[in-house]
């Protein structure tokens, strides 16, 4: 027999990302719904240790679907990766009468409610929350679209300058180990050139496609820089490079950072939200731990946590050989 829920924690932890408040929503009035109690736990892990705990019921998540950010709070708690830390805070869920968890965040948020489910075998479900789309198990995390939009915004913009000036910019968009963000919004913008890990593409061929660019016609150019893309140490060393070795270019930098991360979440990520948060307490209520819950082909699905964690995501390889044919 599956243990009888009747109180759910939700917590946010590591990077917020735009969806996270609408996910917290559809946790809050799906266990309303069910006539299970909900508690808000601040400030992600750290926020369990030391028993910051709050009551949410329906009312107390209106008007949050549209915002960004997280009205709990995150927080990177080094006392939760000690054994000590993680007795401590399942004894104040225990205290508050708390059954299961939900978390919403990457790697890291899944890693430690997997740590924590298998010492204390106590109930854990996770949502996806990270603009990387990092995560193995699902198509979409949450942000990641609200991110992809503000990026092209952006780009939008530097577009139109670097055309006024005749100038080439490298724009550093999120993405230390993935370069979702900037395949997608490189595409998405029209960018002349794209630079991620997965994929490495060489100084010399950076040069020659610029040059391609230059005796074709183009004035201005755009290349997408995912920050973890390995063609050089950074994007400013990069500029040198290109400085150095294409005197005829303008290079400017722009460096997108945090403003990614914010921002008020697209209408998919509020959707996506709210289908994750309702997949997530009713996994809880049929007995079901320690799984992710993501979307596949448009239908909501279950990943065990531990694969979401070890899995790797795929780079689209369609979507580069469109890259490469955009950018003739």
């Amino acid at each position: 027999m599956p243990k009888t829920i009747k109180k759910v924690g939700v917590l946010t932890s590591g990077g917020d990302s735009p969806g996270m408040n609408a996910a917290i929503r559809s946790v809050v009035r799906t266990c309303a719904y069910h006539n299970i109690e909900c508690i808000g736990i601040y400030r992600g892990y750290q926020g369990m240790i030391e028993g910051d705990f709050k009551e949410m019921g329906p009312r107390s998540v209106n008007n949050i679907v549209n915002k960004g950010g997280t009205i709990l709070k995150s927080a990177r708690s080094t006392e939760f990766r000690t054994p000590e830390g993680r007795k401590k805070a399942h004894e104040n869920l225990i205290k508050a009468g708390i059954d299961a968890l939900v978390v919403i965040g990457g790697d890291g948020t899944f890693t430690g409610g997997l740590l924590f489910n298998s010492e204390f075998d106590f109930p854990v479900m996770g949502i996806p929350g990270t603009i990387d789309n990092d995560i193995f198990g699902t198509s979409h995390t949450l942000g990641y679209d609200t991110a992809l939009n503000t990026v092209v915004d952006v780009i939008d913009k530097i577009r139109d300058t670097a055309s006024s000036h005749n100038r080439l910019f490298f724009v550093e968009v999120m993405g230390r180990d993935a370069g979702h963000i900037a395949l997608n919004a490189g595409i998405g913008a029209g960018a002349e050139e794209i630079l991620i890990p997965e994929e490495d593409l060489g100084l010399e061929r950076l040069l020659e496609s610029l040059q391609k660019s230059k005796a074709s016609g183009k004035s201005s150019s755009i290349v997408v820089i995912a920050e973890g893309d390995k063609i050089g140490k950074n994007v400013f060393e990069l500029k040198d490079y290109v400085d150095a070795n294409l005197p005829e270019y303008d290079v400017r930098v722009s460096v997108l950072g945090h403003m990614q991360r914010g921002g008020s979440p697209s209408c998919f990520d509020r959707v996506l939200a709210s289908r994750l948060g309702v997949k997530a307490v009713e996994s809880l209520i049929e007995g079901k731990s320690s799984y992710m819950v993501g979307l596949q082909n448009d239908k909501v699905t279950l990943t065990p946590l531990e694969q979401a964690i070890k899995g790797k995501t795929e780079i689209d390889r369609e979507l580069l050989r469109v890259s490469d044919i955009m950018s003739t």
